[in-house]
């Protein structure tokens, strides 16, 4: 039996594996994804917001400027891209101003440090090409940008590098309750534990819904995202936001801990929670706030547009509990923005709502080791460490990918480490070949022959990315 079964590697679940993982606990996490951070984890903002927008009170404005300090750290440990850039919510009108003044105020009450409301001189002044309409803005310096796919994936290397059982291709068909604990049934086998948690992202309230009646809805909110070309990566120095409103913290725009810029998203409900569609009205209408904000987004570059999910809760708030009349089952659901700059403190409290509930030993994993091995990122070296790397491993002077300068030894290293890459999407994630301008044109069959090679398969059975994405089917000679 396992002490702790989480369901769902999206960022929530892998944080709260790792953190698990300090204490000797039997821990399985399982994904229906053949590849961790698959799903909402993959297709966001990549923003750690400060924590000005989330209503005080709620579970969203407790977890989040909390969670926000704690990235650092993290990411120095886990060897993850951080960048402390800050952020603006710029004001048009005297009805934004009036916005922004009630959003400082929020961010005071949050805890949301060295927040500043900025004139029209200040506001250009950081950034020169946004709008001259533009006459104020809410500057917090303590937001930043990540890559909240690498961070899962670093999470869940991590989490079983330090005991934590990791299952994919698993999804859960049926929970039962056991006296004690529960049994989590799945298409890969039948599990028995002491305690669930519940992280499933917009699947949230159906895994609830397994074991009781749940009292929360999820609602995927759909958003439309541009990525443009590095080139116009430093257009902006600060993440970018219009006043917010009910349908969420308005177009943004911001540059990417890459390079790039991302310009995004809209905001519209859905029923389909497989629906990752792009629209093309929907993307005309992110285009044409985006250049309110400034008219220098140069459209033409764009390289990638994709949409993504977000698991909105009918409450309005995450709902992180332990579910009344169903002891040791853990809901981490509702979770949408603010969940990726909040994840850090949301972890420990999950952590502490396991302990008290009194199921399982409590005894400290004296051999957690927090930090990941170091990854290389060969575009990053100088020219004397990459003679250096070339000299250690040949490997790293064959260049894969030209677009983003990434090399087979890369490749190699991102298959090989607990957690690894098996498809093509699952090194595009880990080192990047295919996030450049030719989207994978070139290094595309390169990657499926190193991933053949390295798996041990034939080249026919490496998939791009989920059930049946095949890319080649047979021999033709």
């Amino acid at each position: 039996m396992y002490d702790v079964i989480i369901i769902g590697a999206g960022v929530a679940g892998t944080y709260i594996a790792r953190e698990l993982a300090r204490y000797n606990l039997k821990l399985l996490l399982l994904d229906k994804e053949n590849d961790v951070a698959n799903q909402t984890t993959m297709a966001n903002s990549a923003i750690i917001h400060a924590g000005y927008d989330a209503k005080a009170g709620y579970k969203k404005g407790k977890f989040n400027a909390p969670g926000n300090k704690m990235f650092d750290q993290v990411c120095d440990e886990l060897d993850v891209l951080f960048k402390r850039c800050g952020s603006l919510v710029v004001g048009f009108d005297e009805n934004d101003q009036r916005i922004i003044k009630e959003l400082y105020e929020n961010g005071v009450k949050n805890g949301v440090p060295d927040m500043r409301i900025l004139d029209k001189k200040e506001v250009h002044e950081m950034e020169k090409n946004i709008s001259d309409a533009i006459c104020c803005a809410l500057y917090a310096p303590t937001a930043g940008i990540i890559s909240p796919f690498e961070l899962a994936i670093a999470l869940a290397e991590n989490a079983v590098d330090n005991g934590v059982t990791l299952k994919l291709n698993t999804r859960v068909e049926n929970i039962y309750r056991l006296e004690p604990g529960y049994k989590v049934v799945t298409n890969n086998g039948d599990f028995e534990t002491r305690l669930v948690i519940n992280c499933a992202g917009v699947f949230a309230d159906e895994i609830c819904n397994m074991v009781t009646k749940p009292n929360f809805e999820i609602k995927p909110r759909k958003g439309n995202y541009f990525i443009l070309d590095k080139d116009m990566g430093d257009m902006v120095n600060h993440i970018i936001f219009q006043c917010p409103s009910d349908k969420g913290k308005g177009i943004l725009i911001a540059p990417t801990v890459h390079g790039n810029l991302i310009v995004g998203p809209d905001s519209e409900f859905v029923t389909d929670k497989n629906d990752l569609a792009t629209e093309s009205e929907q993307l005309e209408y992110v285009k044409k706030t985006a250049l309110l904000t400034s008219d220098k987004i140069q459209f033409n570059k764009v390289i990638r547009v994709f949409a993504g999910l977000r698991a909105s809760s009918s409450t309005g708030d995450f709902v992180i509990e332990e579910v009344e009349g169903a002891k040791g089952f853990i809901n981490v659901g509702g979770y949408e923005s603010p969940g990726l700059s909040s994840i850090p403190a949301v972890a420990e409290y999950v952590v502490t709502i396991v302990k008290n509930t009194g199921l399982v030993d409590w005894v400290k994993n004296e051999n957690f080791n927090p930090r990941r091995r170091p990854v290389v990122r060969f575009v990053e070296l100088s020219k004397e460490e990459k003679i250096e790397k070339i000299k250690e491993n040949s490997k790293f002077g064959q260049i894969v990918c030209r677009c983003e300068t990434v090399t087979e030894a890369e490749i190699i290293d991102c298959i090989h480490r607990s957690a690894g890459a098996t498809t093509v999407k699952g090194v595009k994630k880990r080192t990047r070949p295919g996030m450049g301008r030719c989207q994978g044109g070139f290094c595309g069959p390169r990657v499926q022959e190193i991933l053949a090679r390295e798996l041990n398969k034939n080249i026919e059975d490496i998939l791009y990315d989920g059930e049946n994405s095949y890319v080649l089917t047979e021999q033709t000679k």
